[in-house]
């Protein structure tokens, strides 16, 4: 039986990475990347030596059909993103779904996750807003249904959570003034690396804070609204 591991690496920090997750992709005949050059910093890092392909989501079928193939032969592979858990807002998701398709009932693969650092799951844990309960929504539209979605943040009692871009960070503190001005939000900017900050306040106040600080508009950021 081959084996697919769904493994996790550093969201910035490479000190993050697990023992296991090291352990796997030394292992296995072959490493899938959302992109080989992100990975080759990981691998350089710890000396894995392993072949390395991509797989992202403008991969054509025929990507899909050698990583069938493979999987055929009896080669573990593995599958990791560029940074985080592949899968979660991430192209992997729908490999693992084709793998579970055409292998039915893991008789001739077996997925296996190899967990580890999550973005949603680091910004949650030191955010100090309620964590018993929470909706991912991943990466929010561009246009489309976007208002509908700000108004459903706005009526849910649950904690939501959601990715943004640097480009659209203030539209979207503007929209979270707008329709729920007195829900407490936490912005979690460039987590594990060196510039990393969580801002927590309502949203009028982390927008100002924002504005007046246009350096900080940079990086990768995780919203948290309760």
């Amino acid at each position: 039986m081959s084996k697919f591991y769904v493994v996790a690496t550093p969201i910035g920090n490479l000190g993050d990475i697990t023992l296991r997750a090291i352990e796997t992709l030394k292992s296995v005949d072959l490493i899938l990347c959302e992109d080989t050059r992100e990975t080759k910093k990981i691998l350089e890092k710890y000396d894995i030596h392993k072949p390395t392909i991509s797989y992202h989501s403008h991969s054509k079928l025929s990507k899909v059909d050698k990583i069938f193939e493979l999987l055929e032969e009896g080669k573990n592979l593995a599958l990791v993103s560029d940074a985080g858990t592949p899968t979660i807002s991430d192209p992997g998701a729908m490999l693992v779904s084709r793998i579970k398709t055409h292998f039915s009932h893991d008789v001739y693969v077996q997925v296996v996750p190899v967990p580890g650092p999550s973005a949603v799951i680091t910004a949650l844990s030191a955010s100090g807003l309620p964590t018993h309960e929470f909706t991912f929504l991943g990466f929010l539209p561009h246009k489309k249904g976007r208002e509908t979605l700000f108004k459903e943040i706005a009526e849910s009692k649950r904690t939501m959570v959601f990715y943004e871009s640097p480009h659209r960070i203030l539209k979207t503190l503007e929209s979270l003034t707008k329709f729920c001005p007195t829900k407490k939000v936490c912005i979690a900017r460039e987590l594990t690396k060196i510039y990393e900050e969580l801002q927590t306040g309502l949203p009028s106040e982390i927008l100002n804070y924002f504005i007046e600080n246009s350096s900080k508009q940079r990086g990768e950021f995780t919203v948290i609204v309760s």
